[in-house]
């Protein structure tokens, strides 16, 4: 058991974290942006379902690199596992619960450094799911950049995306391409600091389904390598008891 602590402690040591804004806010005015840039953001919104189907959204469930989780929007719960590993955590106060094999993690310093580790990847794994619904997100500002053609060869308006003082790493900086036709993001790239001239990565944002009312994307591949997330659903409800497993559950 120990080991498996240690590895899972590993696990969220090692993720790269990326910044996530205040989810439930009803403010929708950027901190900063032009005002083209605010025209694009509003049609994002619009084709992927529009804010109110997106606030109406309650539950969300998919896998980020073989981690399951489900998120309750509106009672602010979030459910993360791996293997045997499980973490149920509130995600405003972080206090909640860790399990390992079905017995829980009873050590309070311990608990809570896993708890709050959980709590980066609530950040984390849902920020590359529900990215274009966090556009207009209070500090978030954007800039239009103009218009560049993506990597499958479309024509894109492009806007960047950088932040004041909201999420764990308020430095970053984003560069998102909106497909002209279907005035969707298809493409991202992320700078792990915004004065950085090249991007880490730059990776697709495609493959859109509607879930209920809205629309998500799983494609997150480049040139170099492949990259989905997958099992995304959005059920309409989901039992109280799936919050309150010690183990692993079936995906919904």
């Amino acid at each position: 058991m120990l080991l498996k602590k240690q590895s899972f402690l590993c696990l969220l040591l090692g993720l790269l974290l990326f910044p996530l804004a205040p989810v439930l806010s009803q403010k929708t005015t950027p901190a900063s942006t032009d005002k083209k840039a605010a025209e694009v953001a509003h049609k994002v919104m619009k084709n992927m379902g529009g804010e109110k189907a997106w606030n109406d959204t309650r539950y969300l469930a998919w896998t980020f690199n073989d981690q399951y989780q489900i998120w309750d929007k509106h009672q602010n719960r979030f459910r993360w596992e791996q293997d045997s590993l499980v973490a149920i955590i509130d995600t405003q106060t972080k206090n909640g619960k860790v399990y390992v094999d079905g017995k829980e993690l009873l050590n309070p310093e311990e608990k809570q450094k896993l708890l709050d580790k959980a709590y980066s990847l609530w950040i984390n794994n849902s920020y590359w799911l529900v990215m274009p619904y966090k556009l207009q997100d209070p500090g978030v500002n954007l800039k239009y950049l103009g218009q560049e053609t993506t990597m499958d060869g479309t024509k894109a308006d492009v806007l960047e995306m950088t932040f004041e003082g909201v999420g764990l790493t308020p430095q970053n900086k984003y560069k998102l391409w909106i497909d002209k036709d279907k005035g969707l993001i298809t493409q991202w790239a992320f700078f792990r600091n915004y004065k950085d001239a090249e991007p880490t990565f730059t990776r697709r944002w495609k493959d859109y389904k509607n879930y209920g009312k809205i629309k998500l994307a799983g494609d997150r591949s480049n040139p170099k390598s492949d990259f989905k997330i997958k099992d995304i659903a959005a059920p309409a409800t989901v039992p109280d008891a799936v919050f309150n497993s010690h183990k692993p559950i079936s995906k919904l």
